[in-house]
C-alpha cells in the first residue's frame, strides 16, 4: 500500500492556464509512477486532463480573482479540486449538438464517478472524482468516456 500523494497550486489573478495544470497532473502521475505505482491508464489520464481543463477554464472564465488546484492520488481514486472566487454553483448545461460552448461540466460529470461543489469563506470548490481500474496485466482496459463520445459523434459538418 502506497502512501496518498498531494499537490497543490493557487494562482493570482490572471496567471493561471489549463495548460499548467495539465501539466501539474503529469507531473503527479510521472512521480506515482517512479515510486512504484501502478500505471494510471492512459484513457484514464485523458479523462483526467479533460476534468482538469474544464475545471481551470470555467473558474477562469466565470470567476474573478485568484483560484487554485488540489490532486490527491490514492490506492483506487484520483481527485480533482479547482476553486475560486465565485460563490455561484454550477449546473450542468443540457446537451446540445447545436451549441457552440457550454458542455464542459456535463463531461466532466460523465468522465468522473462524483462531482461535488464545496462553498468556501469566498468563493467555491469544485471537486472530481476520478475511480482508478484495479490492476490490469492483460491490459484489457477499455476506453475513456471522452474517447467513446468522441467515437460515437460520428463526421462533423460545419
Amino acid at each position: 500500500m502506497h502512501a496518498t500523494l498531494h499537490y497543490g497550486v493557487a494562482w493570482s489573478e490572471g496567471t493561471a492556464r489549463s495548460v499548467d495544470a495539465r501539466r501539474a497532473l503529469h507531473a503527479v502521475l510521472a512521480h506515482a509512477a517512479r515510486t512504484g505505482r501502478t500505471l494510471v491508464p492512459a484513457p484514464t489520464v485523458q479523462d483526467a486532463e479533460l476534468a482538469i481543463s474544464e475545471l481551470v477554464t470555467n473558474a477562469l472564465k466565470h470567476a474573478p480573482g485568484p483560484c487554485g488546484m488540489a490532486l490527491r492520488l490514492s490506492g483506487d481514486q484520483l481527485t480533482i479540486t479547482v476553486w475560486d472566487t465565485s460563490p455561484g454553483r454550477p449546473v450542468p448545461r443540457r446537451a446540445d449538438p447545436h451549441r457552440f460552448g457550454g458542455h464542459g461540466l456535463r463531461l466532466v460529470h460523465q468522465v468522473s464517478h462524483r462531482v461535488a461543489v464545496t462553498p468556501r469563506a469566498t468563493g467555491k470548490q469544485i471537486t472530481a472524482y476520478l475511480r482508478l481500474p484495479p490492476r490490469d496485466p492483460l491490459g484489457t482496459r477499455g476506453r475513456s468516456v471522452l474517447s467513446t463520445s468522441l467515437a460515437d459523434a460520428g463526421p462533423r459538418t460545419p
